[in-house]
């Protein structure tokens, strides 16, 4: 497992997949252990996947400070991370609340970022969010599922009140296109992949300059691509467009019958998709 010191001396890890091009992959959660991506559905076909471990997760180390969790500052970390690869420009993924990291990093590197792919991406970073009718118009697709009736009930509760804990495994479902036996045991390791006192401290408060990000995105050349999935709350596929707009050269992909981790609802699309999007610098 290879390893590298970041900015301030903190040991962080990477697990590298396939073999080719690297292509530099920030997890979500927040704060969840790189390991949930697994392959990406096949992309290792066509890129060696560097794998990040954010600092305090999966194997990577936890810092002193735990302050240096909040998403700005892992910016430094992906940037030691490009210096340590030795790369000049670099092919860029986030996932979900990586999805707000990798924004911020192409914000303020605009000149290493080759390409960007942000994959079902929180949005905060640029100023958006995930309201309580996005949820509820992503939640009416599934109507017709047995789990459907208790979704909507909690999802009513944390629009509310800020349901218990109960009502989020009640709108699991409502993550993944297809709540099988493969979504279900993803979803449910996600608690031992996941640090909960980093995750606190990812969105802290002056974490994000929404109007400052949106103004240096302008500029980025290079090629961007959004993938929503289209049963996905965050972000809907109409949230995914706007947020491709702030991209001179963005894109918009919806993935049929996606959900938050579109690459385990149809890999073979997924990696279509990416993997030419990829392809074409």
């Amino acid at each position: 497992m290879p390893t590298f010191s970041a900015y301030d001396g903190t040991e962080l890890a990477y697990h590298e997949k396939g073999e080719g091009e690297p292509l530099l992959c920030l997890p979500g959660g927040p704060m969840r252990a790189s390991v949930y991506l697994g392959d990406l559905g096949g992309l290792t076909a066509y890129r060696r996947l560097i794998l990040l471990d954010l600092r305090g997760t999966g194997d990577s180390a936890e810092p002193e400070d735990p302050a240096t969790y909040r998403c700005d500052r892992l910016v430094d970390d992906v940037e030691a991370l490009r210096e340590h690869l030795g790369l000049d420009r670099v092919d860029l993924l986030g996932h979900s609340a990586g999805g707000d990291l990798a924004t911020l990093y192409a914000a303020r590197c605009p000149k290493r970022i080759r390409t960007l792919v942000l994959v079902t991406p929180a949005t905060l970073a640029v100023g958006g969010a995930m309201t309580v009718e996005d949820r509820a118009e992503a939640a009416a697709l599934r109507k017709d599922e047995p789990w459907y009736p208790a979704a909507a009930t909690a999802l009513r509760e944390i629009a509310e009140s800020g349901a218990p804990s109960a009502g989020w495994d009640a709108i699991a479902p409502l993550t993944y296109g297809r709540w099988d036996a493969a979504a279900q045991e993803h979803r449910a390791r996600s608690a031992d992949q996941k640090n909960a006192r980093a995750a606190e401290a990812y969105y802290g408060e002056a974490a994000f300059d929404p109007p400052a990000t949106r103004t240096a995105l302008a500029s980025l050349k290079a090629p961007v691509l959004v993938l929503a999935g289209a049963y996905d709350g965050g972000p809907t596929p109409a949230r995914a467009a706007e947020l491709a707009e702030l991209f001179p050269a963005g894109v918009r992909q919806v993935q049929p019958g996606g959900g938050h981790f579109p690459w385990l609802d149809d890999p073979e699309w997924f990696v279509r998709r990416v993997a030419g999007f990829l392809a074409q610098d």
